[in-house]
């Protein structure tokens, strides 16, 4: 049985909601954010941050590596071969390297962090660099879908659904993107999500 260290109201999300299309039994270890983080970690992630997971003898952390090893253990469709499985990586670190950044800049500073510490730049700043990110998967999605592969919905949906989510749940304006919108909102109301949501939102 996997086991995912962390809590629904972190990046464990992914974790879970990947799980979940998978099919992997699983267990959520619940750690928390606090002082005694680093120490409840140590021991599955030197970095002291959550989620890390136990599979056995492996043991991995950064949600999205955790999520493709828990794709590649429940093959295609949800991790295809060959030139697709490339296409889950690029997917996957366009998620992380493009449009994660520029999410959490916006997002700390919109409603993340206590209102007297925000910055209203920085979250302006936040929204234009997502923006011209979420342009690019808008001219993607045209081209093809309904999935970022295509016809099959993979981990990479996942990856990307689930790095947007906290825009998509707190009132970015994704009304110059209605393709992107659509996308999001089929990603996150599948049955999966919605079983990983209950746990993060309930």
């Amino acid at each position: 049985m996997l086991k995912i260290h962390g809590v629904a109201r972190s990046r464990a999300f992914r974790c879970i909601w990947a799980a979940e299309e998978a099919g992997q039994a699983y267990e959520v270890v619940p750690v928390g954010f606090g002082p005694g983080l680093k120490a409840a970690v140590a021991g599955v992630n030197p970095n002291g941050k959550i989620p890390a997971l136990q599979d056995g003898a492996l043991t991995l952390f950064e949600s999205l590596a955790i999520n493709l090893h828990i794709a590649a253990k429940a093959g295609a469709p949800f991790m295809p071969a060959g030139d697709d499985a490339s296409r889950v990586m690029q997917w996957t670190l366009w998620a992380a390297t493009e449009a994660e950044p520029a999410h959490q800049q916006w997002g700390y500073n919109t409603y993340l962090l206590p209102a007297e510490r925000r910055d209203a730049a920085a979250a302006r700043a936040g929204a234009e660099a997502l923006a011209q990110r979420l342009a690019v998967l808008e001219g993607h999605l045209a081209a093809g879908g309904p999935w970022l592969l295509g016809k099959a919905f993979t981990v990479a949906d996942v990856n990307l659904a689930g790095v947007l989510y906290g825009s998509w749940m707190n009132g970015f304006d994704y009304g110059p993107f209605p393709r992107t919108k659509a996308w999001l909102d089929a990603c996150l109301n599948r049955p999966a999500a919605l079983a990983a949501r209950k746990q993060r939102e309930g």
